[in-house]
């Protein structure tokens, strides 16, 4: 929440400031932000609780951008490599300190952790972020940054630097679980059975906080970066929505984070080639003729036919599979009915597969309707099978081209560190990020989060995951550089 006591006495001026903003002109193209005169209806307030806006621009963007420009006699404390001032025609070291020392004043941590908690508090499910997409909106208007919005219903493409190219994004998802929160805290989740148990709060608010630290420094960016609030990660593919409607027009390379119970707070974890796996899940509805099971014989028994497919489907990667290509098929649900004296007409059987290669990927896709549909013939039953390609359910291998990914290492390294960086193993969760990477150069990251101490250390999905806060700081340092040392080396 602003304070209001930063304005400058007397009321008078604060009153003569407001009528001068309220007469000034204000336009811009449908669907572009633009940061607003002091509002005189305040009906079109948020279930996040916002205040209505003071009349005056946003304190800390200011203060950053003013700390920046600053000299090492007039600058507050920090640390004694950055107490002076670098333009950063020639990247040092420095610079990369710079960033790090922005995003730790201790008002920017106040203000980053505000907004991860509002967000925590007010969870919404896929493509109905609508809420969280206002927040959004609200802080780069008071930091004055321009923006695009909707897209993919409720995502938004905002833009800082030069408005030429060479264009970099970086990216955060807004959506929440259908999870009912059970760790008590002051900033529990306030609707029932939903809750950011994947982090993507924390998401949200880092990116905003790389925001603040790019405008702040807007007049060394060598080139635009533009930032994507994307919806529906969890469910509905929101990443190839923000792809069909426009948000990485003109981008070349594209960056993401995610946060990581697997590693420490603070250290950055990635690796070039496959990170993620692939996910897609099927469904098959196996139908052969109902009877008694006393008398079998006058049955077409789908239920012996569903245990045989099953057993076939292990073998898609047991005898298939290279040994040394991760594959995973899972059947996870096997539905006959409760009737314990006749034979069902249909068996249910839904599973999952993953797989780290969009070719080995593919093909389990293929094998798996395959074995189901010719493995019921043997049993003399038929079979259908969804495989829900056109339902926004098949997820591709996250994978990182290398170049992108040594971008990562290296600013990862002269930003926080080599001991901050490791190279982290596959994981076989998915990752929506991935239908980036099919269109343009990219590198996926991991964050992070565990710390036992604090209670850190439950995966995603859980009704007990929480993270670190502190990590928040490093996380907006990290996007921000990413994307700043990306357009710099870009330019050289």
């Amino acid at each position: 929440m602003l304070r209001l006591n930063i304005c400058f006495s007397p009321i008078f001026l604060l009153f003569v400031y407001c009528m001068k903003s309220s007469s000034s002109s204000a336009g811009a193209a449908i669907g572009v932000g633009i940061s607003k005169n002091c509002p005189n209806d305040h009906s079109d307030l948020s279930y996040f609780e916002s205040a209505p806006k003071p009349c005056f621009k946003n304190p800390t963007t200011m203060e950053l951008i003013k700390s920046l420009n600053q000299t090492s006699s007039t600058r507050q404390q920090g640390s004694s490599s950055s107490s002076s001032e670098s333009d950063c025609t020639v990247w040092t070291k420095e610079c990369s300190e710079q960033l790090l020392w922005l995003a730790k004043q201790p008002e920017s941590v106040k203000w980053i952790k505000s907004v991860r908690r509002k967000i925590h508090q007010n969870p919404e499910l896929a493509f109905e972020e609508y809420e969280t997409s206002r927040l959004i909106r609200e802080e780069l208007e008071k930091m004055e940054i321009s923006y695009r919005f909707p897209l993919a219903t409720t995502g938004i493409r905002a833009m800082i630097g030069t408005g030429g190219p060479p264009f970099v994004a970086i990216r955060a998802d807004m959506d929440a679980l259908p999870i009912q929160e059970a760790v008590e805290w002051e900033y529990k989740s306030k609707n029932a059975g939903k809750m950011h148990a994947c982090g993507h709060d924390a998401h949200v608010a880092m990116l905003i906080g790389a925001a603040k630290i790019l405008k702040a420094r807007e007049k060394y960016l060598k080139g635009t970066v533009i930032l994507i609030f994307q919806p529906a990660e969890e469910a509905g593919n929101g990443a190839k929505r923000m792809i069909g409607d426009g948000a990485i027009e003109d981008v070349e390379a594209i960056f993401g984070l995610h946060v990581s119970h697997l590693h420490r707070s603070g250290i950055i974890g990635s690796r070039p080639g496959p990170l993620l796996a692939g996910c897609g899940f099927f469904r098959a509805t196996i139908s052969g003729k109902e009877g008694q099971a006393g008398n079998p014989h006058h049955s077409v028994d789908p239920v012996l036919a569903a245990s045989a497919i099953v057993i076939s489907l292990q073998n898609i990667v047991s005898r298939e599979a290279n040994p040394l290509d991760c594959q995973v098929v899972s059947v996870t649900s096997f539905n006959a009915g409760e009737d314990l004296d006749s034979i069902p007409d249909t068996v249910i059987l839904q599973g999952t597969f993953r797989a780290f290669s969009n070719t080995s990927f593919y093909q389990i896709l293929a094998r798996i309707n395959q074995v189901i549909t010719e493995q019921a013939r043997v049993f003399r039953c038929s079979a259908t099978v969804e495989l829900f390609e056109n339902e926004d359910r098949i997820y591709p291998p996250t994978v990182n081209e290398e170049q992108m990914h040594e971008h990562v290492k290296k600013v990862s390294i002269d930003l926080l560190g080599p001991q901050n960086f490791m190279l982290a193993e596959p994981v076989m969760g998915a990752e929506d990020f991935s239908f980036y990477n099919q269109v343009i150069p990219s590198a996926f990251f991991f964050i992070g989060i565990k710390n036992e101490t604090l209670g850190s250390i439950h995966t995603g999905h859980s009704p007990h995951f929480m993270i670190d806060e502190d990590i928040l700081p490093i996380g907006a340092a990290t996007h921000a550089a990413i994307a700043e040392r990306y357009l710099y080396d870009r330019k050289l």
